[in-house]
Parts: C-alpha cells; structure tokens; sequence
C-alpha cells in the first residue's frame, strides 16, 4: 500500500486521531514508531518514515512509543469494507486463525498458496502473515501482562507464543523492555473481577452514536445470551478455546470491555469479535460526508452522526436471526429464537472420555458455563441436530433452518469474518427458502458488508418515506447509488427513520 509522504505528515503535524490505524510513523532518529496522533514534539521530514502497519514498523527495527501505545489504535477501516483476500486475511488474522492453525492453516481457508498469500500481504502491508500475527501477539501479551495476575509463563503460552524465551526477546524487541518492567510500569495489579477477568479500552474514531447502538441490540437481544442493561450490553461468547462473557460500556473515545475468560488463549478472538459487533474500525467521518451528500439524510446525519453498522460475534447465529426473521417483526423473531434456545439450555451430564472415573474437565467448565450468567449462541452442529418441537415455526422455515445449519457445521458455507462476500452470497441464495434479503441481511451483519442495501424491507421503505425518499424497491435501488460505498449505514438510517 503506497503511503502520500505529504499527506501522512500533515495528519502528523495536525495530531489528527481520524487517521489513528490508518498508518504508523516510524522516527528513525529515536528507533520507534507512533501513531499519527501521538502528542509528542512533530519529528523532523528528514527522520520520519510511514509504515501501513505495526508489524511492518516493528519489521524496520522500531518499537511501539510508550506514550501513545500505536499498538491499541482502531484498526484501519479499510480491512472491514475490503472484499479481496488481503481484507479477508486481515480478518481472518486478527480472528487469531494463524495462532490455531499456522500460516498453511490460513492459506487453505483463502484458497490460495502459502508464498503467494504473503507476497499479496508484503506488497499491501509490508508485513507476511507470521508477522502480523506476531505484533497481535505482542499486543495480546502486553493486555495480559498490564490488566491480569498471571504468571509471565501462562502470559507466554496465553498470547499465542511457542516458549518463553520467544516471549520475552518478542516483548523487549517490540516495547523495549522486559515483561516484568512493563508489569512493574503499570503498578502490578490485575483489575478487579476474579479469575479470568480482564479489562481494557477498545478505541474508535470519533464520532460514535452509542445510543443507536445499544438501542439495535436492546431490541434484538436474546434472554440468556445477551442484554442491555443501564448503558452496558452484556453478552456470552462461543469462542475457539472456551466460553466467555463479555460487558461492553460506551464511553468517552473508548468502549470499556470486561471480558471474563475461560481460557486466555481467547483474549485476541474475543477483542476482535466485539469490535466488530460495535463496529470500532469504521470511519464515521467518511461515511457521513458521502451519506450527508444526499439532502434527504442530510438532516439525519446532522442529528445523529457516527452512526455504525452492528455486525455480529458469531456468523451463524446472525444468519439464523435472519432466516427466522423473515416476513415477521423483530418482536416475533425475538420470541421463536427464545423458544428455540430453550430448546438448547438443558445442560447435559460431564462425560467420563476416558473410561477411568473422572469426567472431561472442559465439559465441567460448560456446564457451569450453561447455569450461570450469559453463555453463546448454540452451534450449527447443535441446531442441526434438534427436534422438530424445538423449532416453534412453520415447517418450511424449520427445513430451511436445518439446511443451513447443516451447510454451515459441513463447511459448505463460510460466514467467519474471512469468508468471500460473493461466493457466500450465492451458497446462502442455493438453500431452499433463503431470498435475496435473507443473503443481503447475512453478508451486513455476518460478513460485515458496508454496502448492502435491502429495497425490499418493509422498515426501510417505511423509513424512505418518512424521510421523503421513494419507496418503490427500484426506484429506491436507482437513488441509493450516490450512497455508495456506505448503503448499509444508510440502511441502519432509514431503520431508525422508521
């Protein structure tokens, strides 16, 4: 990605936070990198270089400034509206999938050669997959070591590292420090809230409409899996290690997460899934200056800027909202997924795997994880699997649920952060009983898509006439190609308007 020397200076010398993610100064003359905001003294021209990512900094020999901690910006929007297998990588990457499966793990889930994958990610970031896994890994040791108790070993293994020695040469190369020096520096003490618990700052661009946020979620959330409750949405996570459980309050230039853990390991997954449930990375500014161009949302943009596009933890579960959402309220979708996750709340008995008297502890930890507090939306495997009185709705809808569980627990269809738009789009239109708006509202809210438009939903024509925009789903379609690339946010609008 080719960086305009002019233009990344500006925003230097400006301290402008809109391009905070965007890229990475590196002052060669103090051997570290800072993120374009960073309040310390505008480096000479002559001693300044600009890197399209952390890693890339971290590869030219410079480690993170420790004022602004360029490691903790929003990461650039441009890898959310991405559809091209580096967007997809990005995603995928930062879903901790080179952590699990290694870079030819990776690889295969984009279709493409591990050599070929890392020249794409070279020429675009500076950086090869190991690499910017290694600055997440970095970042995920550095969360553990300031906010939690732990031991600078299970830190170590927790963060994704292979030893302890490549933890330690890792965090000195990249803050400049040992790890017990970064403990130290933070006074040493876990934030409260037990074991497991970890609290941090996710940061977004300003501006960020809370309010429209936490209303979407409000009036979709599930009993037993999620809630909105005095400013704070509270949910539990499915994630590749455990079960978690997550808070989320909105707050001055930050969003503060506690995340309670069953297995560390999960740290890196369970951040980047809540900043893209809440859309942290997006670019509000752009978005509402295209979106304002059109004197029909003008009005609402003024009102309400920052509005953002709330994606999903968990690409299943947001594609059987949308299946069961069909031609019905939210009110009543809300009510058939309640009974349906009823249908799954029964925890079933720990297991003896080994024949030898003593059951698996993991199914201990799920079974706590199942009566108490808030626990994830059930799997595609599990919803497969269920009975017909489970279901609560005409057969046809129950066949097309199946069907897409099953296409999903088969690996057929892709509905992880990495997973192609396209190519999802038109396995999802394949299943019996999926339409256009049923894809179109999956690849928005699973996939993160900026720029999908539903001409068909009722709300949305509702909302186009209440702004005084035309409610025929063509006509509508026609005037919406001035929103582009940002139909989608336009869609959160006109619901809103409605």
């Amino acid at each position: 990605m080719e960086l305009d020397f002019e233009r990344c200076y500006r925003a230097v010398d400006s301290r402008d936070q809109r391009f905070d993610g965007w890229f990475y100064t590196g002052v060669t003359s103090t051997g570290i990198y800072c993120r374009p905001s960073c309040p310390a003294m505008t480096p000479k021209r002559q001693n300044v270089r600009f890197f399209p990512s952390a890693a890339a900094a971290q590869g030219a020999g410079l480690r993170a400034c420790r004022r602004c901690r360029p490691d903790a910006a929003p990461g650039s929007p441009q890898w959310d509206v991405r559809a091209d297998v580096v967007g997809r990588a990005v995603r995928l990457i930062a879903d901790g999938v080179v952590d699990r499966d290694g870079v030819p793990g990776l690889a295969t889930r984009l279709g493409y050669t591990e050599r070929h994958l890392h020249r794409m990610l070279r020429a675009e970031l500076g950086a090869g997959p190991l690499a910017l896994a290694r600055a997440q890994r970095a970042q995920t040791a550095r969360t553990l070591i300031e906010t939690t108790g732990l031991g600078m070993a299970e830190i170590a293994f927790a963060a994704g590292f292979g030893s302890v020695r490549q933890f330690n040469d890792t965090v000195r190369e990249v803050y400049g420090t040992a790890p017990s020096e970064l403990r130290t520096a933070r006074g040493g003490r876990p934030a409260p809230g037990g074991a497991g618990t970890i609290t941090l700052r996710l940061a977004y661009r300003p501006p960020l409409h809370a309010a429209a946020l936490l209303d979407f979620l409000a009036v979709r959330a599930l009993p037993g899996v999620e809630e909105v409750r005095d400013g704070t949405y509270r949910r539990g996570l499915r994630l590749p290690h455990g079960a978690a459980e997550v808070a989320l309050t909105p707050a001055d230039g930050h969003v503060s997460a506690t995340l309670r853990l069953a297995d560390m390991r999960d740290l890196a997954p369970a951040v980047a899934r809540c900043r893209r449930l809440l859309d942290l990375d997006a670019d509000p500014q752009a978005i509402d200056e295209t979106l304002a161009a059109d004197p029909a949302l003008a009005p609402t943009v003024a009102a309400e800027p920052g509005i953002r596009l709330p994606r999903a933890v968990d690409g299943f579960e947001a594609a059987l909202r949308a299946v069961v959402g069909q031609q019905i309220s939210v009110r009543s979708a809300r009510t058939t997924l309640t009974r349906l996750l009823q249908s799954t709340s029964t925890p079933q008995a720990p297991v003896d795997h080994e024949g030898d008297g003593d059951v698996d502890l993991h199914d201990c930890r799920q079974l706590h994880d199942r009566r108490d507090g808030l626990r994830g939306f059930p799997s595609a495997e599990v919803v497969a699997g269920l009975a017909d009185s489970a279901f609560g709705m005409p057969a046809g809808r129950r066949e097309t649920v199946r069907a897409l569980a099953r296409a999903v627990a088969a690996g057929e269809i892709d509905l992880d952060p990495g997973g192609d738009r396209e190519e999802v789009v038109r396995r999802l239109t394949a299943v019996p009983g999926i339409g256009a708006w049923t894809a179109g509202y999956v690849a928005m809210r699973a996939l993160g898509d900026p720029d999908v438009l539903l001409p068909t939903d009722l709300a949305v024509r509702r909302g186009a006439a209440a702004l005084g925009l035309p409610t025929d789903p063509k006509t509508l379609e026609t005037h919406a190609e001035r929103w582009r690339p940002w139909r989608s946010y336009a869609v959160i609008r006109l619901w809103r308007a409605a």
